[in-house]
């Protein structure tokens, strides 16, 4: 039989499947008893039909500067991750509660009054200066104020079980393609695993998405708007994704040559001629999106888009500028924007945030750096973040100093020790840090899709979770209302 290490009583993390003194949680013990009943070879088995499955499909990711290559098979590991459904209740009415704000905060910011800043809720220095802050988007309306289509907002879950948001993704939030495919090769591996459990579905993503978009048209784009995906390429670490929403929304996959403005309208070239385009879901960063208005080097996007933008002839997703509301440097606020303009109390707390612009808080921060985690504000992917109890005195001085200098670009965090599960690890089942990735869709309303993406951080102890830092991925199911995982299962080898 394949191992089962229990996570060690003297922890810290939450664990998500075993209670402190190693007895099985009710939610995972039908899950528990299935996997111990396997031996490692069984295991490995498995691991392999999902892995070539995945390159079968091409489903992968890019590493850009590892020697060992850019393209990896996108890792996933075999033990699922189980939400039960009064808890995802909670978090999903969390969820859009936040993104609900985060999207009347950009409509303040770029077609409203800008209240929030004058009445004293987030600086507007903080704002104006932030390289997400695009001068170009003020004026620019957005159908049912939907600047965020599609957010991804990044949980973690405290030593109490209390989950918390620790970053918010709204310009091009990357993931939910992983998501679909984990289920499906977990169906394929496993197939007599669900048994006695109702799991949500996630099929429906591109039925979702396709919704929301079609619901942010132009007026006067008829029933059937025409939308497509502007992706930067093939070489892109994301193109998987692009190809695969296309694919399941049923919509077009282009390039910026693909696209031309004329008189303030979009067309794409096709064999027929010029086809006006109504809604664009843009998987570019706002300086790439249009060379007159941004950077005049840029060949992934489209001459004169911003203008049509302006015109109101087509919608681009996610909005221009969203930049400025997923700053690390703003997350602090979002509570506090919460309140300000939905009159509700936080459902989902953050993670406690330190700003380093704020002497008080600097000098409480720096007398306990090598117990905290410290982040620049611009970077992502796990990319010069730094975790006190790691670093070396030098290390600690160094980024002392970089604060100091330039206190605007960071942020210092209190470290979250991450829920742990099940990981397969060599061919034994350990504890491993995990988070978790929603996703938020709104268009005439905001709805939260069931799950999210699980990232596992593979290495024992790190809190890194980033594929591109050596991650991996778990399928994440959502018990639906009413669901109860017998405790008690066979062991039969269809597992």
């Amino acid at each position: 039989m394949a191992e089962l290490h229990r996570p060690d009583a003297e922890a810290l993390a939450y664990d998500e499947a075993f209670e402190r003194d190693g007895t099985i949680r009710p939610l995972y013990q039908a899950i528990v008893e299935r996997f111990s009943g396997m031996d490692a070879a069984e295991l490995r088995r498995r691991e392999r039909i999902i892995e070539e499955e995945f390159r079968r499909q091409g489903i992968t990711f890019t590493v850009y500067g590892d020697s060992k290559g850019t393209e990896r098979t996108w890792p996933m590991d075999l033990f699922p991750r189980l939400i039960a459904a009064a808890e995802w209740q909670e978090i999903e009415k969390g969820l859009a509660q936040r993104v609900t704000a985060l999207n009347r905060f950009l409509a303040d910011v770029y077609t409203g009054e800008g209240a929030a800043m004058a009445d004293g809720i987030v600086p507007a220095w903080l704002v104006r200066s932030s390289a997400g802050f695009e001068r170009n988007a003020f004026g620019i309306s957005v159908p049912h104020d939907a600047h965020c289509v599609i957010a991804g907002i990044d949980l973690v879950r405290d030593v109490e079980g209390q989950y918390r948001v620790l970053e918010d993704n709204l310009r091009n939030p990357s993931g939910i393609s992983y998501v679909i495919e984990n289920r499906a090769a977990m169906t394929k591996a496993f197939p007599r695993l669900w048994e006695n459990h109702t799991v949500e579905p996630v099929g429906q993503y591109g039925r979702m998405l396709r919704t929301a978009l079609e619901s942010v048209a132009p007026t006067g784009a008829g029933d059937k708007p025409l939308i497509v995906i502007l992706t930067p390429g093939i070489y892109n670490s994301a193109y998987f994704e692009h190809a695969f929403l296309a694919r399941e929304m049923g919509v077009e996959l282009v390039e910026g040559p693909d696209l031309v403005v004329d008189e303030h309208v979009v067309y794409l070239r096709t064999i027929e001629g010029l086809v006006p385009v109504d809604v664009i879901y843009r998987r570019i960063d706002d300086d790439f999106l249009d060379p007159v208005a941004f950077r005049p080097d840029s060949t992934l996007g489209v001459p004169g888009l911003l203008g049509a933008i302006r015109a109101g002839t087509v919608t681009v997703c996610n909005a221009v500028g969203n930049g400025v509301a997923d700053d690390k440097a703003i997350h602090p606020y979002v509570t506090d924007l919460i309140r300000y303009y939905l009159g509700e109390e936080p459902i989902l707390p953050n993670v406690e945030t330190y700003v380093m612009w704020e002497p008080d808080q600097r000098a409480a921060a720096f007398e306990r750096l090598d117990e905290l985690v410290i982040k620049p504000v611009g970077e992502s992917g796990g990319d010069g973040i730094i975790i006190g109890r790691n670093a070396t005195d030098s290390e600690l001085a160094d980024a002392q100093a970089e604060i100091e200098r330039d206190p605007r670009n960071w942020v210092v965090q209190k470290v979250v020790e991450l829920s742990t599960l099940a990981t397969m690890c060599d061919d034994e089942l350990e504890s491993r840090h995990l988070d978790l990735r929603p996703f938020v869709i709104t268009g005439e309303r905001t709805r939260v899709f069931p799950g999210g993406l699980t990232r596992v951080a593979m290495r024992k102890g790190s809190l890194i979770v980033n594929s591109s830092q050596g991650g991996g991925s778990k399928d994440t199911w959502v018990l639906a209302p009413g669901a109860v995982a017998n405790a008690s299962l066979p062991q039969e080898p269809g597992a």
